[in-house]
């Protein structure tokens, strides 16, 4: 990996943590449940919390710009979560929920010059993204930027967490990996237990049925481990994210972006140990 896309993935690997408290928070399912959502489990709220900036977004809508998801559990939570709370309600309140989050997390830190600098330095990274072919990162940028520094970061990094994952997809088809595919074959190179994926609802039959598909490709072995092609293909994918992520960090100078890891760090530690996130999850972080 060129020292430049080291770079951009050590971006993903700050910011993402920052993003994905909004799924896991209790101050965030507090608000949502205000509105009605189901927050017994996870998946009710997460599917409406972030497909909420797509409008009312139906079902294959979703699937699509998610993924790796069964259709079929996508259709359990879409688009009944727009009769509970229409989407600028569940807006409203991720917002509300976030800023009681980060409150806790940071304390007093979320009013200090450093915080703002932060903000102000990932915003302009956000505002960098290309939105072409994009549809999260697009309907993320289109929202309006709230007034308050730790409100700004975490949209900045929700941004531009969405803009690196629509071009996940992107590499994920060009490489000729469909949904469940694309879980099988990362499950084969080890970036998490193939347990960790059943939380995206394909039937064991499916996850057979694609793990014998890329067998015959020559990209996994009779146990479902990765062959060498299988590997290759795989640091093909991530490469190819981390190039269609690198736009944004264009628009900041180097000495730019080297302060704002400076100023992450300390965040992306204190997050990360609240314990809210689980140690390992389907995105590979730190496997890839």
């Amino acid at each position: 990996m060129s020292e430049e896309l080291g770079r951009v993935r050590q971006m993903w690997h700050l910011l993402e943590p920052l993003h994905a408290v909004l799924y896991y928070a209790p101050q965030v399912f507090d608000e949502v449940a205000a509105l009605g959502c189901e927050t017994g489990e996870r998946w009710p709220s997460y599917f409406a919390l972030r497909s909420a900036p797509l409008g009312s977004p139906g079902a294959r809508q979703v699937a699509s710009a998610f993924y790796s998801f069964s259709p079929r559990m996508v259709a359990e939570h879409v688009p009944v979560a727009w009769d509970i709370a229409a989407p600028d309600k569940v807006l409203a309140a991720r917002l509300r929920g976030i800023d009681r989050a980060y409150r806790t997390i940071f304390g007093e830190n979320v009013d200090s010059p450093e915080f703002a600098e932060a903000a102000a330095l990932a915003r302009r990274a956000a505002e960098g993204v290309n939105t072409e072919g994009r549809p999260l990162a697009a309907a993320n940028a289109e929202l309006s930027w709230p007034d308050a520094p730790h409100l700004v970061l975490w949209q900045a990094a929700t941004i531009l967490r969405e803009h690196r994952g629509d071009g996940h997809l992107a590499a994920l088809l060009t490489a000729g990996l469909d949904p469940v595919e694309a879980l099988v074959s990362f499950a084969g190179i080890g970036a998490a237990p193939a347990e960790t994926f059943t939380s995206r609802g394909w039937s064991g039959e499916e996850w057979d049925a694609a793990r014998e598909r890329l067998v015959a490709r020559g990209l996994l072995d009779a146990d479902g481990a990765a062959t060498e092609a299988g590997r290759e293909l795989r640091a093909e994918v991530e490469r190819r994210t981390d190039e269609l992520a690198a736009a944004p960090w264009a628009a900041l100078a180097d000495e730019d972006r080297d302060r704002l890891v400076e100023l992450l760090g300390p965040l992306w530690v204190e997050v990360l140990g609240t314990g809210l996130l689980p140690g390992v999850t389907t995105l590979g972080i730190g496997k890839v």
